[in-house]
């Protein structure tokens, strides 16, 4: 028992002192190694390959069971580290609920300044004998969006980039962890997500200017980050628009995806432009 101990505690000195990205990389492996046992059972039930892509009703249950387990990684990673929870942008109190719906609010709108855009340009028609759709998926999609979003923004800009800091300046910080979330993205599907990387590192490096013109609460990037999501699932899963061809879909995006497109880009170039004019005096000492 002594050697084990001794074994343990080597190991655990050894974690503390090594490199960042080790550090990183030791979360991610510890992640997926607890996912392993819950998601291969799923994949088993659900008869899904890994050489085939994942439909959505795939795709869902494999992912709430790895967001199940972010918390007990993060509250781990908080132990070992000895910092609070708190120190990775989510404190319970009323001004997160502030940012939250700030954050919401501006990504719906961000999404409603864009389709209309495409719509007075003929690139995309309402399917207004859709509507009746919307109604029953509205809030089941908004949590589902809430609880995306807050597990995302608590893993990649609060422990990720407070973990990268150590290192790095702040922005090759940011930098690097919207490439890790963008990166991440493939391990559902990869020909979809491949037009949609650069558009989603330019979302994570949004989202991380987010957090900071919030004082460093994940309220306004979390609310953003659902926001966005709440939007484009109900528009897709309610069939309310669709693309008629006439624009040129590098700039429409591949897919019918806006990420992987000129117009996402540009949104989210928007509402960066939008977060450095919020708070600037913030954002005079980031460097």
């Amino acid at each position: 028992m002594a050697i084990l101990d001794q074994a343990t505690n080597g190991s655990f000195v050894s974690l503390m002192t090594s490199t960042t990205l080790v550090k990183v990389g030791t979360f991610f492996l510890a992640w997926a190694v607890l996912w392993l046992p819950l998601a291969l059972p799923i994949a088993m039930v659900l008869k899904w390959r890994p050489n085939k892509p994942l439909a959505p009703d795939q795709k869902l249950p494999l992912l709430a069971a790895l967001y199940l387990i972010a918390p007990l990684i993060l509250w781990g990673a908080s132990q070992l580290e000895g910092v609070p929870f708190s120190d990775y942008g989510l404190e319970w109190k009323l001004s997160v609920l502030g940012s939250l719906g700030l954050g919401l609010g501006v990504g719906i709108l961000s999404l409603i300044i864009v389709f209309t855009g495409q719509l007075l340009l003929g690139w995309v028609r309402w399917n207004s004998e859709n509507w009746q759709r919307l109604g029953p998926i509205l809030l089941p999609v908004m949590l589902l969006g809430l609880w995306i979003g807050l597990t995302e923004e608590l893993v990649f800009r609060g422990f990720l980039v407070n973990q990268l800091q150590h290192d790095y300046s702040i922005w090759v910080g940011a930098a690097i962890s919207s490439g890790i979330f963008a990166l991440l993205h493939l391990v559902w599907e990869q020909k979809d997500t491949i037009p949609q990387l650069p558009g989603l590192w330019l979302m994570g490096m949004v989202l991380v200017l987010a957090r900071w013109v919030d004082g460093g609460s994940l309220g306004l990037a979390w609310g953003l980050h659902a926001g966005w999501i709440w939007g484009l699932t109900c528009l897709d899963s309610a069939e309310l628009i669709a693309y008629t061809g006439i624009g040129p879909i590098w700039i429409t995006g591949l897919g019918g995806k806006p990420l992987a497109g000129i117009v996402g880009l540009l949104c989210l170039l928007e509402v960066g432009a939008l977060l450095l004019l919020m708070l600037p005096d913030q954002l005079i000492n980031i460097r």
